[in-house]
């Protein structure tokens, strides 16, 4: 393969993560394939991983490739939000929150009710409303402040524990429960926790059966790969296909997270330059 096939394996794609498999795995998976292709510049070639999920979660998964490692990094400066699907069992306790864990303990569930649910859940998002905020640093008091939390977009722009920005229900047949997490620097043990949580405020128990990420920033399931299309050809098209979607919706969401806020993060001089590399890489790959 020539330079100009090489220089389109630099980006990011959405690979689906099937439960069962470890991202390290599946990481190594890709690479080998990539590493098929003979050639010495290859031989360096390597895959990084996005926002990661466990083995036991399945779902939409991140990867960057060469140049486009460099992206991952702009990913998470830009805080964006990621959609799970979460499955819950109400009726019994784990030792982990899973519905194959150690079982701790069994209770009724006749009590509960979907308006019973969709009010904790409403909860539960009013509360990550306030912490949201807390951690966003901003001056509500500025009128660009305030559309920017009307509007939804507010985001905290340093570590900050798992914040819930949307939960509702999509499916109620008890003793099964489906709901639909928006949520940010989450991890999927902290997913499965909250049905735990749930199932306590509507005074039972309850047990998470499935976590599968829908939706990791700008790539949704429609973007990810099946594991039989983790072979070259099909990389570099997705690559390619998201580049300029990628470029752009980085610089929006670095642009947006640096030009909103008020006052300069701890350690951050007012001066300092936002990232930069979503846009540099466009450049690169126009020419």
């Amino acid at each position: 393969m020539g330079s100009a096939g090489l220089a389109r394996l630099h980006g990011l794609f959405a690979v689906y993560k099937p439960p069962g498999l470890k991202w390290k795995h599946l990481r190594d998976t890709v690479e080998l394939q990539l590493l098929k292709v003979r050639g010495p510049a290859f031989t360096s070639l390597k895959v990084g991983v996005g926002h990661r999920l466990d083995a036991q979660a399945s779902g939409v998964l991140v990867l960057g490739v060469g140049r486009g490692r460099r992206l991952l990094t702009d990913m998470y400066d830009a805080h964006l939000t990621k959609d799970y699907t979460v499955r819950g069992l109400l009726g019994k306790a784990t030792d982990d929150f899973c519905e194959d864990g150690r079982l701790v303990e069994k209770t009724t569930y006749d009590h509960v009710t979907r308006e019973k649910l969709d009010r904790i859940l409403a909860m539960i998002q009013g509360s990550h409303q306030k912490a949201l905020v807390m951690y966003s640093n901003l001056d509500l008091k500025t009128q660009e402040a305030y559309e920017m939390a009307v509007r939804g977009l507010i985001r905290p722009m340093n570590k900050s524990p798992m914040l819930i920005t949307g939960i509702r229900c999509l499916h109620f047949a008890p003793p099964e429960f489906l709901l639909e997490v928006q949520c940010m620097h989450e991890t999927q043990k902290q997913l499965r926790k909250l049905v735990h949580e749930i199932g306590l405020e509507l005074k039972t128990t309850s047990v998470c059966s499935q976590v599968r990420r829908i939706r990791d920033g700008f790539f949704t399931l429609d973007d990810a790969l099946l594991r039989t299309q983790w072979d070259l050809h099909s990389i570099q098209d997705a690559i390619q296909s998201a580049a300029l979607r990628v470029a752009a919706e980085l610089e929006k969401n670095l642009r947006l997270g640096w030009g909103i806020h008020q006052h300069p993060s701890p350690g951050q001089p007012w001066d300092s330059a936002g990232p930069s590399s979503a846009w540099e890489l466009e450049s690169n790959m126009k020419h």
